[in-house]
């Protein structure tokens, strides 16, 4: 897709990476069978094909609108499409420079300002979080349905191992995570203790940088990611085996660290330095010999693949073939590809579509007959678990907890 840059973007570096990345789309459609936006509104506009024609628009007229930008809000970045595109095209990059460039040219309301802003300001500190949450159940009891169902359930994260093993790995907290769902570190914990592996903490970690960077402060995504590289490289460098990272989301953004310092050498090679040390929970695992881990006999367990896993890591397969080795009835909704509707702060800033694509993945992984669901990913939990009451939670919290069963 040839382009032609409007003059306000000649000097523009994002712009011109905007353009490289068009000239490889050739316009085939195969990626609107596999949008889940575009399968729920049926508007070209809101499926792949549609986006990359506005941004097209933008880059060469150097004007938008706040409809056209509705459109491109609209993207959760599941990257499905990504994985259907026949041509290879970098989807979620060019998404991320249009929203940028629609935002320059025309910026948004002021209510969505302050929106972000406070999303910015709470969610990537767990302190913060935690006392949200904290308020949330205090005043449960007078607040709208609406915002009590958001509260997650209260999880104690139980009995920590406190032995030492000479296989040591660093275990990223997370941030929303640390704070909502303390028992999925604990869990992880756990079940590497039982592998003779050492989980090391470092109290300087930093949020991943997701948010900030989802919602287009790349600034402070990047120096998030700094304080995080400086922290982790050295303790990586002195022996840890890996940085293990039980959220998928996180993981893909701890992986491509190196596209946020494109104009920064010194820290991209950091970043590429890290790729080799950083794995997702599930990746690690496969690796492993878990015959002390197997399972004898589980009930069935509805496995949500979050997008992140699934077209970001491209990692999913193998997450489902250590599950059944691991001794799990793995059950897998129908539509498998499509994303559950949390995206981050998709949920938050688009919550009538995010509502939707909830309850349908929901459905599909009732379907399947378990009363078990688990994911990988802190963001799909939470998002799910709004919407029913059967347990939603990671496949690492299952596994520990059917291990101390079969040991009672």
């Amino acid at each position: 897709m040839d382009t032609r840059l409007a003059p306000r973007f000649d000097n523009d570096s994002a712009a011109q990476e905007a353009q490289k990345l068009l000239r490889s789309c050739v316009h085939c459609g195969f990626c609107t069978a596999t949008c889940p936006t575009y399968q729920l509104l049926g508007d070209e506009l809101d499926g792949p094909r549609g986006r990359i024609y506005l941004i097209r628009q933008l880059l060469e007229s150097g004007r938008t609108s706040r409809q056209a930008r509705t459109h491109l809000d609209r993207c959760l970045l599941c990257r499905s499409c990504e994985t259907t595109c026949p041509s290879g095209v970098e989807y979620s990059r060019l998404l991320h420079i249009g929203r940028h460039l629609s935002q320059e040219v025309l910026p948004l309301p002021l209510g969505q300002r302050l929106l972000r802003a406070g999303l910015r300001g709470i969610l990537p500190h767990p302190k913060r979080v935690r006392l949200l949450l904290r308020l949330g159940r205090w005043t449960r009891p007078f607040l709208p349905a609406s915002l009590r169902r958001r509260l997650p359930r209260r999880s104690s994260r139980g009995k920590l191992p406190r032995k030492t093993h000479e296989r040591k790995v660093l275990l990223f907290q997370g941030c929303v995570q640390s704070a909502a769902a303390r028992n999925i570190n604990a869990a992880t914990r756990r079940v590497l203790d039982r592998l003779g592996i050492q989980c090391l903490e470092l109290s300087r970690q930093q949020c991943c940088g997701a948010v900030h960077h989802h919602l287009g402060a790349d600034e402070q995504a990047r120096e998030q990611a700094r304080r995080n590289i400086d922290s982790w490289l050295p303790r990586l460098q002195q022996g840890a085996e890996v940085l293990l990272v039980t959220a998928s989301a996180c993981a893909l953004e701890i992986r491509e660290y190196p596209l946020l310092f494109t104009n920064d050498p010194a820290y991209r090679q950091k970043a590429v330095e890290l790729l080799q040390h950083c794995q997702e929970i599930g990746t690690f695992l496969s690796h492993e010999d878990i015959g002390r881990i197997r399972l004898h006999g589980t009930p069935p367990l509805a496995f949500h693949a979050p997008c992140t896993l699934q077209h970001g890591l491209g990692s999913a397969d193998s997450t489902r073939e250590l599950l059944s080795r691991l001794g799990f009835d793995l059950r897998e909704p129908a539509d498998r590809h499509l994303c559950c509707g949390a995206a981050g702060t998709y949920s938050i800033l688009q919550p009538q579509l995010a509502d939707r694509l909830g309850r349908d993945k929901l459905e599909k992984l009732q379907e399947t007959g378990a009363a078990n669901i688990a994911s990988a990913n802190i963001g799909c939990l939470l998002h799910l678990q709004e919407r029913t009451e059967q347990p939603v939670r990671h496949w690492i919290e299952w596994l520990d907890e059917l291990l101390a069963r079969e040991d009672s």
